[in-house]
């Protein structure tokens, strides 16, 4: 069970970040947080991938005053992913054709939903901006709806002040990856811990779909 849980973990780590690489290059926006991590990437001399990582360490040291514990697939998400979205980037070409970039958009979404449920479903720390949120709702008792869209949207505004890419593929992916969570989660239900309520890991509702 544990080399499953290692192995789901890494691969939808590294998967994830594949699909940020697909959503970049097809260009017709993004999610929330990368839209931020783009629209910072363009004022800064490093990579988009590098940027995703620093601020995953910034987020993490957030956790600090509000008492969040990291896991193995929380200092894993920081790093895997980062490298991940560099390695996409850098492999996949700029798409000119917009049916071309329309099925990369709609693929991506797709492939970031697998992803997520098998790095969630690995059950063995949830991402740092996801570790934010569940440590805010702690410490404030506000909903997890309201702290999860207080957070969205403000790194939203702050990307696209940025240069960040919004459009059609950012509706997509906002309505698009809850619904195909769910639909994959009893899939990897029956092989993976981390769906479980019962468990004493993170359930989907606090993990859903930012790394």
């Amino acid at each position: 069970m544990l080399l499953r849980r290692v192995l789901a973990l890494y691969v939808g780590l590294w998967l994830y970040g594949f699909s940020m690489a697909v959503m970049v290059r097809a260009g017709l926006g993004l999610d929330p947080w990368d839209v931020f991590h783009q629209g910072v990437a363009a004022h800064v001399s490093i990579s988009f991938g590098a940027v995703t990582a620093l601020t995953g360490v910034a987020v993490l040291l957030a956790w600090i005053p509000l008492r969040q514990r990291p896991g193995l697939g929380t200092v894993s998400n920081v790093v895997v992913i980062g490298v991940s979205v560099d390695v996409g980037l850098w492999l996949l070409p700029q798409w000119d054709v917009l049916v071309g970039r329309i099925g990369a958009m709609c693929a991506a979404v797709v492939l970031n939903a697998i992803a997520t449920v098998l790095y969630i479903g690995a059950g063995m720390g949830p991402g740092p901006r996801d570790g934010l949120m569940t440590g805010l709702v702690g410490r404030t008792g506000l909903s997890v709806r309201l702290v999860r869209t207080t957070i969205e949207v403000g790194v939203l505004a702050v990307g696209w002040l940025l240069g960040g890419s919004v459009g059609v593929g950012t509706v997509v992916y906002a309505f698009g990856i809850g619904p195909l969570i769910q639909l994959l989660i009893p899939v990897v239900n029956r092989y993976l811990p981390g769906f479980d309520p019962g468990s004493n890991r993170d359930e989907p509702a606090t993990v859903a779909v930012a790394p």
